[in-house]
C-alpha cells in the first residue's frame, strides 16, 4: 500500500464530521474515531471523556496490521472488522479503505450488531469523502520543495 497525502479541506471535515454524528446517532456508539493505517487521527467525533485517543490509535493500528498478517497465513487478503469485548467498553473496528479505519467505542447500551452495521454504511460514507479528497488536484503551492544545493547554507559552524 503507497501512503498518499491526502489534504482534508474543511468541507470534506464537515462532510465527515456529518456522517460520524450520524453513525453514533443511529448505532448508539459513544465514540467513533476515524484514523489513518499509521495511527494518525484524522477526525473524531462522540464523548471524550478523558480517552487517551492518541494512544487508542496508535495500539489500534497495530492490531489491526498484525491481524492482517494473520489473515495472510489463512490465506485472506485481511481482516476488514476487529472486535474486542470489554466488561464496561468494547471497541470496534473497521476497514474505511486502503488507507484508513474506523474505531467506534461503545458500552452495553448498544449491541456489536447495531455497532457493526451502522459502522459499514459510515465507512463506505467516509471512504467516498475521503475519495474525492484524494482525487482533487493538489494545489501547485501546497508542498514545499527541497532547497536546492545553491539555496541551502550551513546553518552552524562550529568554533575554530
Amino acid at each position: 500500500m503507497k501512503s498518499r497525502n491526502t489534504i482534508i479541506q474543511q468541507q470534506d471535515a464537515a462532510r465527515i464530521h456529518e456522517i460520524l454524528t450520524h453513525f453514533l446517532n443511529d448505532s448508539g456508539a459513544v465514540e467513533a474515531l476515524l484514523i489513518d493505517r499509521g495511527g494518525q487521527l484524522l477526525a473524531r467525533d462522540g464523548d471524550a471523556e478523558a480517552l487517551d485517543a492518541v494512544s487508542i490509535c496508535a495500539l489500534a493500528a497495530a492490531a489491526f496490521s498484525s491481524t492482517a498478517a494473520m489473515a495472510q497465513l489463512l490465506g485472506e487478503p485481511e481482516f476488514s472488522v476487529l472486535f474486542h469485548e470489554g466488561a464496561k467498553r468494547s471497541l470496534h473496528v473497521s476497514t474505511v479503505d486502503d488507507e484508513s479505519i474506523l474505531l467506534a467505542i461503545f458500552d452495553q447500551r448498544t449491541t456489536i450488531g447495531m455497532v457493526r452495521l451502522f459502522a459499514g454504511e459510515a465507512s463506505r460514507a467516509v471512504g467516498a469523502v475521503l475519495g474525492e479528497a484524494r482525487a482533487r488536484p493538489k494545489p501547485p503551492a501546497e508542498f514545499a520543495a527541497p532547497l536546492k544545493d545553491t539555496e541551502a547554507r550551513q546553518a552552524w559552524t562550529p568554533p575554530s
